[in-house]
């Protein structure tokens, strides 16, 4: 294993389809060897070795493409010997006729206490209506009609979760109508009755789940663009998703240098190792705040080709900082394309978990808005 603070922190993309890999090493090495399951650098006069995690084997001989960028370091290819580790599996959906608690992410209220569910239905999606005047020659029939769960039901959007709200706790900022109420993915926890509430930062939990929608969404509608609207029916972000089969490998790097891209941060500590390994989702982006970007976001908006997602607007601006934060821990060459910005999204196992995310502690100025909101109808 790697001694913590190694003499160039790395950053390894690996692309399960094609069995390939993108090295970039920051610093100066003197001499850098691939080896099937590590990595050894030498400057200096010191020689630090980085174990590869368990399942990703190199192919030194297919090592190409060796060049420095400025700002980056040292870049170089090369292939895989085999695939590395598939990715868990998605996130568990609801079920009828078990047992869940809806827990406040932000402050771990209850808020759906001990609640069995006789059906749970998927709702169309939010364009639905722009559908029909697609590609029907008939009008909607359904448009000026909404669905309200009855007692025992909870219909799922993409974003969202419909419940009657009889004998639910009545919480600040919770709106009711018409007997129905709406709780957005990104504010609330939803465990089983047999489990139980642990506190998450609050940009792990919004990214893993916003990641867990656009991995659902693509692999369901083979849609890979998608408009980021908040609840005032603002666009915030448009996304581009890239590919979702990436697993990323990282080195903490030199503990003295805070100028190397790291993806991880602080969550490398010597207790979890000096290599984290992650999947991840490549996604492009372009933000549409204070009017940017406003002509390709009016061009979104008509390509019937663009999925829009629904969030809080709050959690609108939190995704955006983490978008950005994200893009500029990666090194230089690798944050943009074709005008679009580039991030790594980290996906979960389960659609209850979330992993762990380097800039939490600055997405938790947010926390104070969120407490027990869950939006409108």
């Amino acid at each position: 294993p790697a001694r913590a603070g190694m003499a160039a922190a790395f950053l390894m993309e690996i692309r399960r389809g094609t069995q390939s890999a993108l090295l970039v090493l920051s610093g100066a090495p003197v001499e850098v060897s691939v080896c099937a399951d590590s990595l050894e650098v030498r400057s200096g006069g010191n020689c630090d070795a980085a174990a590869l995690p368990a399942g990703v084997s190199l192919a030194p001989s297919s090592c190409r493409g060796l060049r420095r960028l400025r700002g980056d370091g040292l870049h170089l290819r090369m292939r895989l010997r085999g695939p590395p580790p598939a990715a868990g599996e998605g996130g568990e959906s609801l079920k009828p006729n078990k047992n869940y608690i809806f827990y406040c992410q932000s402050c771990g209220d209850i808020v759906v206490n001990d609640r069995k569910f006789l059906r749970v239905l998927p709702l169309p999606s939010e364009n639905w209506s722009d559908l029909v005047e697609e590609w029907c020659c008939h009008p909607d029939p359904f448009a000026k009609r909404t669905l309200h769960p009855q007692h025992g039901d909870c219909f799922v959007g993409d974003t969202f979760l419909l419940l009657n709200s009889r004998n639910e706790s009545h919480l600040k900022n919770t709106f009711f109508i018409l007997g129905t109420i709406k709780y957005y993915v990104t504010e609330v926890v939803i465990q089983s009755a047999d489990g139980g509430f642990s506190p998450t930062p609050r940009s792990q939990f919004v990214q893993s789940i916003v990641a867990q929608c656009l991995l659902e969404l693509s692999s369901a509608k083979s849609t890979f663009r998608f408009t980021i609207k908040g609840d005032n029916g603002k666009t915030y972000i448009l996304i581009w998703l890239l590919n979702s089969d990436t697993l990323l490998v990282e080195s903490s790097g030199s503990s003295s240098s805070h100028s190397d891209f790291t993806l991880f941060g602080d969550i490398l500590t010597p207790s979890s190792g000096p290599v984290g390994s992650w999947n991840a989702l490549k996604v492009l982006y372009q933000p549409c705040i204070q009017c940017r970007n406003k002509e390709l976001s009016d061009a979104w908006e008509d390509d019937m080709g663009v999925h829009p997602l629904k969030f809080p607007s709050e959690t609108c601006l939190e995704l955006l900082l983490i978008l950005g934060l994200s893009t500029t821990s990666l090194p230089p060459s690798l944050r943009c394309m074709n005008s679009f910005q580039v991030r790594n999204s980290f996906l979960v196992k389960t659609f209850f978990c979330m992993l762990l995310w380097k800039f939490s502690a600055i997405i938790e100025i947010f926390q104070s808005k969120h407490c027990c909101r869950h939006g409108k109808l």
